[in-house]
């Protein structure tokens, strides 16, 4: 980064602030001394009346809207007039930080909002655009600063101590264009990677849809197999000799996990929850433990799956799944069901294709509930319904799903690598701008490419 850009010619001790040592006329000092403080609010979920469409109601921001880019947030919920006036209404320009579980998670308000109790924005008086960018260069600070085993949080007076950098206003408006101009163009090619990714997830499912519900004749270049109408809507035609019905019916056992807290004081065992689980992987790295006492409780109250059990996600990030390995012992948490296939009948790894595919998906889009946060109840998934081939022909769906998704899962982590180096070269080139380790006070925005219409006249 300094080969490139010149460091300010003098510096000063910052005294062990995060930001290290400053420009000589830079001052430092706390955040909750250049801007207010609001954390947001949920209006009662009970009262429908507090909630609204995005054409009749007013945004209410959430984590999941917050962007950690250039773009202003644009809410996905919103809450009617009512519910606004339950709220702390939050100002244009200011910064939203996420204190309640995803610590450091920022976006900023193009105009007046509200934002759920997971939310703190900052409101700041000026040089709003370049303390949005310290912000996202301060988030490890963040999460030093939080506190939690389970959800970390970030409370108001810990947010508002921590160290920030106050400077001349035009000198910040400077970094911001800047940071600006530069940022910009790592966006648009992170977007062109996470276009890739969503096309590439887009296909994968694709071809999950037709071989759950059409199988693999003609995938295979031959004749379509001989198709019967299922007498459900949403699936449409079937081969003749699929068995059509809730996928209940095609189980051993389904439940949920513990509805108790784990003990976790002292914690042995793996305690997985849907935070746990990702593109089909359960990660026992990050699992909470348990302890043993607690783990064999829960073990008594039916909360451990078996190997081949599949796991599917209820609560939050609804739909995540993954099959049980073999050798391991965990239990779970109520944010996951538990779904045991009768294995004489349905393959464990069919089965979870079929979780996966747009057929059921969209069915169990159709029974999520929650203003807050999407919960699917196991009454529900109860209701669901899929398509079931012979055992013999569910091996070779399987065996073909297996080899092809494996291109397309090669390709999305190529796709992810790159988006996470260039989200690693955005903090750095942030980081290094609004703490003054390179001086951009003579940077000038390059003219504008001509556009097509420019160049062909």
């Amino acid at each position: 980064m300094a080969g490139r850009y010149k460091p300010y010619p003098e510096y000063k001790d910052s005294e062990g602030a995060w930001f290290g040592n400053t420009p000589s006329h830079w001052n430092n000092t706390s955040l909750k001394r250049v801007c207010s403080l609001k954390t947001g609010l949920t209006p009662p979920t009970d009262d429908r009346d507090n909630y609204a469409d995005e054409i009749t109601g007013l945004p209410w921001v959430r984590p999941e809207d917050l962007n950690d880019s250039s773009d202003s947030v644009i809410a996905s919920k919103f809450i009617s007039l009512s519910g606004w006036r339950l709220m702390r209404p939050v100002p244009a320009n200011s910064t939203l930080i996420c204190c309640i579980g995803t610590i450091g998670k920022v976006g900023y308000t193009a105009c007046e909002t509200t934002t759920n109790q997971q939310i703190t924005a900052a409101c700041f008086n000026e040089s709003f655009r370049y303390n949005y960018y310290l912000i996202q260069a301060a988030r490890e600070v963040l999460e030093e600063y939080s506190t939690g085993n389970v959800i970390k949080i970030l409370n108001s007076e810990r947010l508002g101590s921590i160290r920030f950098i106050s400077l001349p206003e035009v000198e910040a408006g400077k970094i911001a264009d800047f940071l600006d101009h530069e940022t910009a163009k790592i966006d648009t090619l992170i977007e062109t990677q996470q276009q890739l990714i969503q096309l590439l997830k887009e296909k994968r499912q694709a071809e999950i849809s037709h071989a759950v519900t059409k199988g693999l004749s003609s995938l295979n270049g031959g004749p379509n197999a001989k198709l019967r109408d299922s007498g459900v809507e949403w699936l449409g035609e079937v081969p003749e000799d699929w068995t059509v019905c809730l996928i209940k019916h095609m189980c051993e056992e389904v439940t949920d996990g513990a509805h108790i807290s784990p003990v976790t004081e002292g914690g042995e065992r793996h305690f997985v929850s849907t935070t746990d689980i990702k593109n089909g992987v359960i990660n026992f790295d990050d699992a909470l433990l348990t302890t043993p006492a607690s783990f064999e409780y829960m073990i008594k109250t039916g909360c451990m799956p078996f190997a081949g059990d599949i796991l599917f996600s209820k609560d939050g990030t609804i739909g995540q799944t993954a099959i049980t390995p073999e050798g391991v012992e965990f239990v779970v948490a109520s944010s996951l069901i538990i779904i045991r296939p009768n294995k004489e009948v349905v393959m464990p790894d069919y089965f979870n294709f079929l979780l996966q595919s747009e057929v059921v998906v969209e069915q169990v889009k159709s029974f999520v509930k929650g203003a807050g946060l999407p919960r699917l109840s196991i009454q529900n998934l109860l209701k669901v319904g899929g398509a079931f081939p012979p055992v013999s022909e569910q091996v070779q769906i399987v065996a073909y799903l297996t080899r092809k998704l494996e291109r397309y899962d090669e390709l999305e982590t190529r796709a992810s690598i790159i988006v996470k180096l260039l989200q690693e070269r955005r903090i750095a080139l942030i980081s290094a701008a609004v703490t003054g380790k390179i001086d951009v006070r003579d940077w000038v925005a390059p003219p504008a490419s001509p556009t097509h219409k420019e160049v062909a006249a």
